[in-house]
Order: C-alpha cells, then sequence, then structure tokens
C-alpha cells in the first residue's frame, strides 16, 4: 500500500523560482535529504510571501503558520543540478489557504521530482491563534485560486 496525497487539479500556479542543490543537500545515500524536500518548498513559499508583503505581516503582528505539510517523493534528486520550483495556491478561507509545490530539475522541467503541500493558517503572533487573512492578500490569493473572495 503506497500512501499519497494528491494534488488538486483545480489550482494556480502563482510563482517559481529556482534553487540550487548543494553537496551538503546529500545523505549517506548520495541523494538530496528527505528533509531538503520541506525546505525547497519552504523557500519558494516564503518568497512568494515576500514578495506580496515585504514585511511578512510583521508590522501588524501577524502572519503565515503553516499547520500541516506534505511530500510525495516521486524520483531522488541529486547533486549538482538545480531544483525548479513551482507553486500554486488553492482553497483560500477566512484564516486560511492552501499551497502546492511541484519539484522538478532546471535540466528536466516536464519531470515531477516530488509534490507536496501546506495549509497556511494566518496568525496573530502575540495572541497565538488565527485571525482573518489580510484583506489584500486574501484578495490576491482568491484571485489566483480562481474564487471570489468573500
Amino acid at each position: 500500500m503506497t500512501l499519497r496525497f494528491d494534488i488538486p487539479q483545480d489550482k494556480t500556479l502563482v510563482h517559481t523560482m529556482t534553487i540550487p542543490i548543494r553537496w551538503g543537500d546529500m545523505d549517506a545515500l548520495g541523494h538530496v535529504n528527505n528533509t531538503l524536500y520541506f525546505r525547497f518548498m519552504e523557500i519558494i513559499r516564503l518568497d512568494w510571501l515576500r514578495q506580496l508583503d515585504p514585511t511578512g505581516g510583521a508590522a501588524a503582528g501577524s502572519g503565515p503558520v503553516i499547520v500541516n505539510a506534505f511530500c510525495n517523493f516521486h524520483i531522488e534528486l541529486n547533486f549538482p543540478g538545480e531544483v525548479l520550483a513551482r507553486l500554486y495556491t488553492a482553497g483560500v478561507g477566512r484564516t486560511s489557504f492552501d499551497t502546492y509545490t511541484l519539484l522538478s530539475r532546471t535540466d528536466d522541467p516536464d519531470t515531477v521530482y516530488a509534490s507536496g503541500g501546506s495549509r497556511v493558517v494566518w496568525v496573530d503572533y502575540r495572541q497565538r491563534k488565527s485571525v482573518p487573512l489580510p484583506d489584500a492578500l486574501r484578495e490576491i490569493v482568491a484571485a489566483n485560486a480562481g474564487q471570489a473572495a468573500a
């Protein structure tokens, strides 16, 4: 039995970036360590959010928190090379939205080496509880996800 989380068909590409694979990213078996796939997904997600709001919501004392994350490992990544990361959004709610990431190699962009996702919840850091997404972010994510901002 294989446990695999599905990436939805109904999602919108919002950001693409290239991330170098470093020699130190490999484990004893000679491929990129599994923990680094989550790091690649974090890097692209934060890069996209920082482009939307360079302060990351810090001025308002709120910002993103990941409440769950998953990764499907399809083909191992190896050094040398570069990861082509593609970030998608879907499922915007009042306080959260979903992100999905497809990881390929720049020299093999049509092959998905890993796919993953996360639920992003907007949190008031001081109160340590979820709060509504900032209106501007909610509109952007809703538009990208093909949903109307409610």
